[in-house]
C-alpha cells in the first residue's frame, strides 16, 4: 500500500485532477463507513448517550413521566 500511495504523491497532476482524486477519495471513506454501519449496526462515530433524569426531555420530566 505504501508504494501505491508513494507514486500518487509524485504525480503531477493539474488542479482539476487533484479535486477528482479528492472526491474519489472522501467518497470511500463515506462508503467504507456507510457499509460498516450497515453490517454492524453501530456507527464509527460512536453512540449518543441518552439523557435520564429531571429536565432531559423538552417537557422537564424525563422518562418516568
Amino acid at each position: 500500500m505504501n508504494k501505491p500511495v508513494a507514486t500518487l504523491l509524485q504525480t503531477e497532476m493539474t488542479r482539476k485532477e487533484f479535486l477528482a482524486t479528492l472526491a474519489l477519495g472522501m467518497a470511500s471513506v463515506m462508503g467504507l463507513s456507510t457499509i460498516i454501519h450497515l453490517l454492524t449496526g453501530k456507527s464509527l462515530g460512536g453512540q449518543l448517550q441518552q439523557k435520564v433524569g429531571y429536565g432531559s426531555s423538552a417537557y422537564g420530566g424525563g422518562k418516568d413521566q
